[in-house]
């Protein structure tokens, strides 16, 4: 007996999330355009226009909480941990969190489909939703040919030596091993003449350059440090300095680390732990315990203090 309104929010999404998508993989960035969806489409233009409608509230189906504290509303993490999705909600305002609700946030997801299933919905069994929702079951790297260029360059191991031919530097992440097309060899005298994968490890831009290491833990793969721009804080100021934890991508274990302010929105995050192929364009979200404070775009990360990168030749 409830009314249902479709309503297409496309073009919208072509201009505020795809669009920028876009952009970031051309500049060698890698972005998360669920991050940027959720801010811009789901709890801005859907927000909108459910207000418009006379909603006093909107519902979605994300992993996390919300919680009133002192006059102000707190994200909070999705009790299933599994789940939790409060990495991708990072950017929403008080005036965003006070119109929502999160009703699976307190439920494990085991428990969400019994009860999608007490009740006959068709999707209790779906399979989980991965990847990136605009582009399905494709080859990502066939998607983004349809709208980037090709601009072929070289691949170069540590010591500056080339070693092959990337296809193009948006085409590639940090700490990506599938797909860098040399896997034929194996041998490495840094890597000790071991049969170690090769990894993604720097893109230089200037030059067309992608830079490959070898093994999982090159110190090349491992930051100390990092830092955001376009910094968005829940709270609406910045937390102060001190001890918190973050996550530098998502599905990963929050990391000890230190919040140091730094200059027109940015900051910087000093970490216990040297933490693995920290990829500009990713979103660094910090946290305090299960309250998610907010985060910025990663603009850049400081390789392990005992293995800065010596130049690569152009």
């Amino acid at each position: 007996g409830i009314e249902i309104e479709h309503v297409n929010f496309a073009a919208e999404y072509k201009d505020r999330v795809f669009a920028e998508f876009l952009r970031e993989y051309a500049a060698g960035r890698t972005p998360n355009p669920d991050v940027l969806c959720n801010a811009e489409i789901k709890f801005k233009a859907f927000l909108d226009h459910a207000v418009r409608l006379g909603a006093d509230r909107i519902a979605t189906g994300h992993y996390a909480r919300v919680r009133e504290r002192g006059g102000r509303h707190e994200l909070l993490k999705g009790l299933d941990a599994t789940k939790d999705q409060s990495y991708f909600l990072h950017r929403l305002t008080q005036a965003q969190l006070g119109k929502t609700l999160f009703p699976v946030g307190e439920l494990p997801k085991a428990e969400v489909r019994r009860i999608a299933a007490q009740i006959g919905l068709a999707v209790a069994d779906k399979k989980d939703s991965t990847g990136i929702c605009f582009i399905g079951e494709r080859p990502f790297r066939e998607f983004l040919a349809r709208y980037l260029a090709n601009t072929p360059g070289p691949i170069k191991d540590e010591r500056g030596r080339t070693i092959g031919e990337h296809v193009g530097l948006s085409f590639y992440t940090l700490g990506q091993r599938k797909g860098i097309g040399i896997g034929g060899l194996k041998t490495s005298a840094a890597a000790g003449g071991e049969h170690a994968p090769w990894f993604a490890a720097q893109k230089l831009m200037a030059s067309n350059t992608l830079v490959v290491v070898q093994g999982h833990d090159h110190p090349w793969l491992q930051s100390l440090a990092l830092e955001a721009g376009q910094a968005s804080w829940i709270a609406g100021v910045a937390p102060g300095a001190g001890a918190l934890s973050a996550k530098t991508r998502y599905r990963q274990q929050d990391a000890a680390c230190r919040l140091l302010p730094g200059s027109n929105g940015s900051f910087v995050l000093d970490f216990d732990m040297p933490q693995w192929a920290v990829t500009p364009g990713q979103s660094a979200v910090v946290y305090d315990g299960e309250v998610c404070l907010g985060g910025g775009f990663i603009a850049g990360a400081t390789p392990h203090a005992h293995a800065l990168p010596v130049a690569v030749g152009a």
